[in-house]
C-alpha cells in the first residue's frame, strides 16, 4: 500500500508518520514544561527555566553525535531505542507525581499543596534523569528521520519528500499544542500530568510502527566517527567568522524561545487561567506556513544577509507588541466575534511578528552559514549550524526564569491578589529586555555584514 503512494517507499511513509506522532508528543509537553516544573513539582521560576533550558539545549546539541551513532548501528535499531526511551520518559513525567504523592511529599487533590516538604526534598530532582531519558531519546529523531527522507527519495522526488516531511512536522506540532487547552479546562493543573500519557501513547504507537513497518535502505557502519565530529566542532568554535555569526543569530533565537520559556506563565498570570497559551503558540507555525514561500520569493534577488537583517529588525517589534498588552489595563477588547484580554491579543500579534521574522531568517541562515565555511567542508560545518539554538536555550530560558520571578512572580507566593498586582505592575518590562536583545543582535548583524564585506574585498 505504502509503495503506491507517489512512488515513495514504505520506510519513507513510516518515518513521516512517526515524525508526526513524535512532534505531537514533544510539543504537547514542551509548550507547558515550565508550568509542569513549577505547578506540579514546585520548582521556582528560575529553577524551572534552568532545567527546561538544559533540556532544550541538549536536544539541539546531541543530534549530531547520536546521528553518528545511528549511522553505525542502523536507522531501525536507532529508532527503536529512541521511541523506547521517549515512551519511558513521558511515562516517567506522568507517574513521577504519583510516586511523590504516595511518599507524602505533595497533595494533588483539589488545590495542589506542597506542605509535605517536596520543595525541600531531594526527591524533587528525580525529574532530572527522566528528562535526560527524553532528551537522549529525542536526539536520535531529527537526524534519523531526515536521513531516512534523504535516503528514501531520488533527485526527482526529494523536494516533494521534504515538503511532506515538513508538513508532518507542522501537523504534529499543531495537534500536540492543541490538546493542552481542553485537558487543562477539564482537569485543571492535573491536565499537565495526564498530558504525558497522551505523549507516551503517541511514542508507543510510533515504536510499534517502527518494529513492524520500517525497513530502510540505509546501511549500518557508515558515517563519521565521534572523533571526526569532535574535530569539526573544534573547527567551528575556532572559526571567528562562524562563531560570531552564531552568537549574533543566538539573539534572534533567544527571543524566539520565549514562546516556550516565558509566554505560557506570563499569559496565565496576566490574562487569567482561562487564557490558552498553547493555542496562541500555534500562531507561529501557521504564519510561517502562510508567509515563508512568499517571503522567500520576494527576497530571492537579495542576499541572504539582507533577508536575515530584515527579519532581525522585526524581532524587537515583536517583543514590544508582547509588552504592549499590559498598557491597556485589564479590560477585554471586543473583536466583534469574541472578547479577548489585551495581554492575550497583543501576545498573538507578537507571536505573528516573530513568525514573520522567522520566514525572513531561517530559510536563508543555512545558506549564508554554508558560505562562511571553508570550501569543501560545508557539510561538516552545517552539522553544527544549530549551535545558536543550543546557546539560546541555555541562556534564554535562564534569563526568562529570572525575569519572571522579578517582574511577573507566581500569584500563589502572595497572600492577597492585591499584593501580587503590586508586585507584577511592571510585568511587561520582561519584553523590553528581549526587545533590547533583539535590537542589539540586529545592529550587530549589520556591522558583521560590513566587516565580512571588507575582509572579502581585501582577499
Amino acid at each position: 500500500m505504502f509503495q503506491k503512494l507517489k512512488g515513495f517507499s514504505r520506510a519513507f511513509w513510516t518515518a513521516n508518520i512517526v515524525e508526526l506522532l513524535e512532534r505531537a508528543a514533544y510539543y504537547g509537553v514542551f509548550i507547558v514544561i515550565t508550568l509542569y516544573l513549577s505547578r506540579i513539582l514546585g520548582f521556582t521560576d528560575i529553577e524551572a527555566g534552568i532545567i527546561s533550558g538544559v533540556f532544550s539545549g541538549g536536544l539541539y546539541l546531541l543530534p549530531t553525535f547520536t546521528g553518528a551513532l545511528a549511522d553505525k548501528i542502523g536507522f531501525k535499531f536507532s529508532l527503536i531505542i529512541a521511541f523506547s526511551l521517549l515512551t519511558i520518559g513521558y511515562l516517567g513525567l506522568a507517574l513521577l507525581p504519583t510516586f511523590l504523592e504516595s511518599a507524602g511529599l505533595v497533595d494533588y487533590s483539589d488545590e495542589i499543596s506542597f506542605a509535605g516538604g517536596l520543595k525541600e526534598s531531594s526527591y524533587q530532582w528525580l525529574i532530572a534523569p527522566v528528562m535526560l531519558v527524553i532528551m537522549f531519546g529525542g536526539s536520535f529523531i531529527k537526524s534519523v528521520i531526515t536521513g531516512t527522507v534523504a535516503k528514501e527519495t531520488t533527485e526527482a522526488t526529494r523536494a516533494a519528500g521534504f515538503s511532506i516531511f515538513y508538513m508532518m512536522v507542522n501537523i504534529g506540532a499543531f495537534s500536540g499544542k492543541t490538546i493542552v487547552k481542553p485537558l487543562r479546562d477539564s482537569m485543571g493543573d492535573m491536565g499537565l500530568i495526564n498530558l504525558n500519557f497522551f505523549s507516551a501513547t503517541m511514542t508507543a504507537l510510533a515504536l510499534i510502527m517502527i518494529i513492524f513497518f520500517y525497513k530502510s535502505a540505509k546501511q549500518e557502519g557508515q558515517g563519521k566517527t565521534f572523533s571526526e565530529i569532535w574535530t569539526a566542532l573544534v573547527k567551528v568554535l575556532t572559526n571567528g567568522r562562524l562563531i560570531t555569526l552564531i552568537i549574533i543569530i543566538t539573539g534572534f533565537w533567544m527571543v524566539q524561545h520565549q514562546l516556550y520559556a516565558t509566554m505560557p506563565k506570563y499569559v496565565l498570570r496576566m490574562a487569567g487561567e482561562g487564557a490558552a497559551p498553547s493555542w496562541y503558540a500555534n500562531v507561529n507555525p501557521l504564519i510561517v506556513v502562510l508567509t515563508v514561500t512568499f517571503v522567500t520569493r520576494i527576497m530571492a534577488s537579495k542576499t541572504p544577509l539582507f533577508s536575515m537583517t530584515v527579519g532581525m529588525f522585526i524581532m524587537p517589534l515583536s517583543a514590544i507588541a508582547m509588552a504592549s498588552g499590559n498598557w491597556f489595563g485589564g479590560e477585554g477588547i471586543d473583536l466583534g466575534f469574541m472578547i479577548m484580554h489585551p495581554v492575550a491579543l497583543m501576545m498573538i500579534i507578537g507571536i505573528a511578528l516573530q513568525a514573520l521574522a522567522e520566514s525572513f531568517i531561517s530559510p536563508r541562515f543555512l545558506e549564508f552559514f554554508s558560505l562562511q565555511a571553508p570550501k569543501g567542508e560545508e557539510g561538516l560545518y552545517l552539522g553544527f549550524s544549530h549551535l545558536h539554538s543550543f546557546i539560546a536555550s541555555i541562556v534564554g530560558f535562564g534569563i526568562s526564569g529570572y525575569l519572571l520571578s522579578k517582574y511577573c512572580p507566581d500569584p500563589k507566593l502572595f497572600e492577597t491578589h492585591e499584593a501580587w498586582e503590586a508586585a507584577a505592575v511592571n510585568a511587561h518590562y520582561i519584553w523590553y529586555f528581549f526587545a533590547g536583545i533583539a535590537m542589539v543582535a540586529a545592529i550587530s548583524l549589520i556591522i558583521y555584514g560590513k566587516v565580512i564585506e571588507r575582509l572579502d574585498a581585501k582577499k
